[in-house]
């Protein structure tokens, strides 16, 4: 179940907030001893977090949340995750475990002996709550009917940003549903590399930056480029996963104003970006490079994740 993009705090009683977590949305199945970890985009991910695995519960449960690292201060930091995930990770998965340790924010119950999707969102909530779960798992808090505070504490320690949920509501598998609101300091956007610019100077080795598109009616759109928001060590594993990905024919569809310089590759990688705002022309203003996700590409849509999309 996904959110809708909401402008803005609001208050109101029949709705309850918590924290939107700056991680990888995951469902977790729980039974025999067994825990089944996978993304969003239904993609296996519980070999590179066997750190959750060790702590499970051994009851039949399945359970929505994130996937989330910390930095140094203690907040929640997709920057940090990127060195457990892809291509950014680290080839040893228990060297890993060591530097990079993850938690699991918990803040949905899907199935709990039996599935219990149909329930109002405060029974789920109540059975959330009951699992009484250690660490590294925890359950994301939530403050009724009025976010002010919240959203405070969202705004002096940078945190992304938080989720509104109506009270009654019920879980709806693949949907997008106004049921849910998300909230964020910063907008962000998902967005398909269709290639990459040369880079120059100290990035003469790697990459300027990476041209971004959304897939629209006509084809994949090119809605600007990224070349902010890189570490030294990001530049050079992302060059060369590039570099494999080459092919020699524009991905975009025309437009006067892609580089001629550019290198194309194939459109299979997702990034995230974080940006100020879409310009009239559906360019990324401000845009900053916060990592990948394994989203299936062909799901990142203008109609999706442009500006009046539902995000």
């Amino acid at each position: 179940m996904l959110a809708m993009r909401w402008a803005e705090p609001f208050v109101d009683p029949s709705w309850a907030f918590e924290l939107k977590w700056d991680g990888i949305r995951a469902i977790l199945t729980f039974g025999e001893g067994r825990l089944l970890i996978r993304s969003r985009a239904g993609n296996d991910l519980s070999a590179r977090y066997p750190d959750l695995a060790a702590h499970a519960p051994e009851r039949p449960l399945v359970l929505d949340g994130e996937i989330v690292a910390f930095d140094e201060s203690g907040r929640p930091s997709f920057e940090v995750l990127q060195q457990r995930m892809g291509l950014t990770g680290r080839a040893n998965v228990a060297e890993a475990m060591r530097t990079t340790p993850v938690a699991f924010a918990a803040f949905d119950v899907l199935f709990d002996g039996a599935e219990v999707i149909d329930e109002p969102w405060e029974l789920r909530r109540r059975r959330l709550e009951l699992l009484a779960l250690a660490p590294p798992y925890v359950v994301s808090h939530v403050v009724p009917g009025d976010p002010t505070g919240l959203w405070e504490l969202v705004e002096e320690r940078g945190i992304e940003g938080i989720v509104a949920k109506r009270l009654g509501s019920v879980y709806r598998p693949g949907e997008r549903s106004p049921d849910w609101r998300k909230i964020t300091r910063f907008r962000q956007v998902r967005a398909v590399v269709g290639g990459y610019l040369p880079g120059e100077g100290g990035r003469a080795g790697t990459f300027g930056s990476l041209l971004l598109g959304l897939h629209d009616a006509g084809g994949l759109r090119w809605i600007g480029s990224v070349g902010s928001g890189f570490s030294d060590a990001a530049l050079a594993a992302i060059r060369e996963a590039l570099d494999a990905m080459t092919i020699g024919e524009c991905p975009f569809v025309p437009d006067s104003e892609l580089p001629r310089s550019a290198v194309w590759v194939e459109p299979h990688l997702v990034a995230v970006v974080q940006y100020k705002e879409f310009t009239g022309s559906g360019r990324l203003r401000g845009p900053s490079f916060k990592g990948f996700t394994d989203d299936d590409p062909t799901a990142i849509t203008w109609q999706a994740e442009g500006p009046d999309g539902p995000g």
